[in-house]
């Protein structure tokens, strides 16, 4: 009797057992699907122009990207301190751009004449002014990436005039157009200031609420291909077409 107790306990506690590492092995087993589901939800979720790198490599990494995304804020603040004060000059202050370079220029020579002067007058060894001078190399590249991007702008025009993609013709009609109607607000400077406010403030901005802006954008791109579906079937699907393309399908 007592030896049929004694294996009754130890049945016992061996199921005990097995339910206990069954359970650990279960939880551990949930505990390791938790990495992948995250991982295929995050993948899942919309991102603005359908990016798929962080916000510093989309800008391009290094210190350019530093300067948008304040990494350097002491760097940020001054970019954008010195353009301000450039755009207060020509716009709030008037300046013209060759009375400025005339005032600059003497300016210059005042420092450099006092200076190159000021050692005979203290019995001290002459002061040599620097060679100053503007390198070839850095505007040679400057030139040929401008060239660069002015071929590809004008290369992008030509293929969406000489397309069939209505969407995007249009869509580049109206882009133009509301330029048109901000450049007759303000001034050209005024514009590029703008701009480049806009450029140091809005990426730090969307890195900061990068999810809020996602999901924000995601419904209005829904919903902005909602009212173009119905500008399509009420409007473009009526505009007849052309004869050879008629041809063509016939």
């Amino acid at each position: 009797m007592a030896e049929h107790g004694e294996s009754k306990v130890e049945s016992f506690l061996e199921k005990i057992a097995d339910k206990i590492h069954g359970e650990d092995s279960s939880s551990s087993n949930s505990d390791n699907d938790r990495p992948s589901a995250a991982s295929s939800l995050k993948s899942k979720i919309y991102r603005l122009f359908g990016r798929e790198k962080p916000v510093h490599k989309v800008l391009g990494g290094g210190k350019p990207a530093d300067v948008l995304l304040w990494r350097n804020k002491k760097v940020s603040a001054a970019v954008l301190g010195g353009v301000t004060v450039v755009w207060s000059l020509f716009e709030v202050f008037e300046y013209h751009l060759l009375t400025l370079i005339c005032h600059l220029l003497i300016l210059s020579l005042a420092i450099f004449f006092l200076w190159s002067n000021g050692s005979a007058i203290a019995n001290k060894a002459p002061t040599r002014i620097p060679d100053l001078y503007i390198p070839e190399g850095p505007v040679l590249q400057f030139a040929s990436a401008l060239r660069h991007e002015i071929n590809r702008r004008i290369f992008a025009l030509r293929e969406i005039a000489s397309s069939r993609d209505l969407k995007k013709f249009l869509s580049v009609i109206a882009g133009l157009w509301v330029l048109s109607i901000i450049t007759s607000w303000c001034s050209f400077l005024t514009l590029f200031y703008i701009s480049f406010v806009l450029l140091l403030t809005l990426p730090v901005l969307y890195e900061k609420y990068e999810d809020q802006v996602d999901s924000f954008s995601e419904k209005a791109l829904a919903e902005l291909k909602k009212q173009y579906a119905v500008f399509d079937a009420k409007v473009l699907s009526k505009i007849p077409r052309g004869a050879l393309k008629d041809k063509k399908k016939a």
